[in-house]
């Protein structure tokens, strides 16, 4: 082992043994404990250039006394600190949560990810906590039955115990009122319970809370259908016999439909909208084909898309899954899929959502003399500047929150339901879920593992990866 002398600063350290066998950042962690000054901080001459990492002894021909030069400032003195340290796993376990960032795995019970994974991501609504807090063990109303009150009271009391641990919890409640519930979750084959399709899962848990969670005195539930509930307008129109009507209905996801065509979920959303319906014509007096075009006329706050990736495959008599990469945003803007009395209504709020993220990036609102201007900034100088104190100061009036937040029509991708597999009777479910803190989670089971954000749109499909299923995006709200 050769011995340097090592220069730094107005330093001379005159005996430093390098081991060859190892690579040099062990010798920077040797002047770490010498200097100060951090392996990352440090730049050392040698003969042609500085030195890395990783370089080869061998190959860089240092040798027995030669001087190296070192520059590089080391860290401040670490002072003794002012309280006892206290460790993780000695705080209350719910503060251990805050401390973690995230909530807690669910123990699989047994081809169980379908189930997990829906609840990881529905989980992560507060809005739709808040509203199961309000719910109590005795106040179902007398048209809700009872296997529907036991599962929604199973859903308040699980995601009560997700927020207050960090240990996996084992849902099993849950799981057997919601068998009870639906019988096809408890579809079983050679002993076992079989893989279910999360999307169904989701659908069906949904539309019960919304049966189940209603405001006193209110036919169906205003507090679920807000929060996902969409208002879709349909023109049906026959070209055969020029037969034409509306309709409307309500719906709690929007369909990515996927073709040879499509290659992004604008291009999915826009199939999903249009559809063919073959039913009985008065004017032809038989049956005819005709052509459904829908548009989104009200919004809620949180947008559920599903990717339509299975079908029935009569040869095998089986669900198969259509594995072709389809491309989904961070950021999405839905505005093109709305009606026009709805694109009517965003108009302003997007003006003022646009000035606000534009002044955030020291850009000046554009100027004009058009009447919708004029609007837009007569609402601009009776709103504060900072949109979290609106915020909070509705929400300390109670419900008038609601009447001063103004959708935009753009949205944020808060969850990601990810089917791995070929078929939807087998394969893997997990969640990916954006938590309060920025920080993306893959919940897979009882496993929580931190992921970058960059990794989330790689879920998109193309092979046997895991690929997007369901994708839950939130809006991005004004108030004024």
């Amino acid at each position: 082992m050769p011995t340097v002398s090592v220069k730094w600063q107005k330093e001379l350290f005159p005996a430093v043994e390098i081991d060859t066998t190892q690579p040099p950042y062990v010798f920077k962690c040797q002047l770490y404990d010498l200097t100060g000054v951090p392996p990352e901080r440090q730049k050392i001459m040698v003969k042609g250039g500085l030195l890395k990492d990783d370089a080869d002894w061998n190959t860089l021909g240092v040798k027995e006394g030669q001087k190296l030069m070192m520059v590089g400032t080391a860290e401040e003195a670490v002072k003794a600190p002012e309280k006892n340290t206290v460790f993780m796993e000695d705080l209350p376990e719910d503060q251990q949560v805050v401390a973690v960032g995230h909530t807690a795995g669910l123990y699989n019970l047994g081809n169980t990810c379908y189930m997990n994974s829906t609840l990881q991501c529905l989980h992560s609504v507060p809005e739709l906590k808040s509203a199961l807090l309000k719910y109590s063990n005795s106040g179902r109303s007398n048209d809700l039955d009872p296997s529907s009150h036991l599962l929604t009271v199973a859903t308040r009391d699980l995601f009560g115990e997700l927020d207050r641990s960090v240990k996996p919890v084992a849902p099993m409640q849950f799981w057997m009122v919601l068998r009870k519930k639906f019988p096809q979750f408890g579809q079983q084959h050679n002993g076992f319970y079989m893989q279910q399709d999360a999307e169904e899962c989701w659908s069906q848990l949904l539309y019960l809370l919304s049966q189940s969670i209603k405001e006193p005195e209110a036919r169906e539930n205003e507090t679920v259908k807000s929060l996902f509930g969409i208002e879709l307008v349909s023109r049906v129109h026959c070209q055969e016999s020029g037969e034409e009507s509306s309709e409307k209905e309500s719906v709690y996801s929007l369909k990515c439909h996927i073709s040879q065509e499509v290659n992004h979920l604008h291009e999915g959303l826009k199939h999903g909208l249009r559809s063919e319906l073959e039913k009985a014509s008065p004017a032809l007096g038989r049956t005819a084909i005709y052509l459904k075009e829908s548009c989104i006329d009200d919004l809620p706050r949180y947008l559920t898309i599903q990717f339509v990736r299975f079908f029935w495959k009569r040869g095998s008599n089986q669900k198969a899954k259509i594995l072709r990469k389809v491309d989904y945003p961070l950021e999405l803007d839905v505005f093109d899929f709305c009606s026009d009395s709805l694109r009517q209504k965003l108009q302003t709020p997007r003006q003022i959502l646009r000035d606000e993220e534009g002044a955030k990036l020291g850009l000046k609102a554009n100027k004009s003399n058009s009447s919708e201007e004029k609007d837009v900034n007569m609402v601009k100088e009776e709103t504060s500047t900072d949109i979290n104190d609106r915020s909070a100061a509705a929400n300390q009036e109670g419900t008038s929150s609601e009447k001063e937040m103004h959708l935009t029509g753009i949205y944020d991708l808060v969850a990601v339901l990810t089917h791995k597999g070929r078929s939807a009777d087998s394969g893997h479910y997990v969640a990916w879920v954006k938590q309060e803190n920025g920080k993306w989670i893959l919940f897979d089971d009882e496993n929580p593992i931190l992921q970058k954000e960059e990794d989330i749109t790689k879920l998109s499909g193309g092979g046997d990866w895991h690929m997007a299923y369901i994708c839950m995006y939130k809006a991005r709200v004004i108030r004024y």
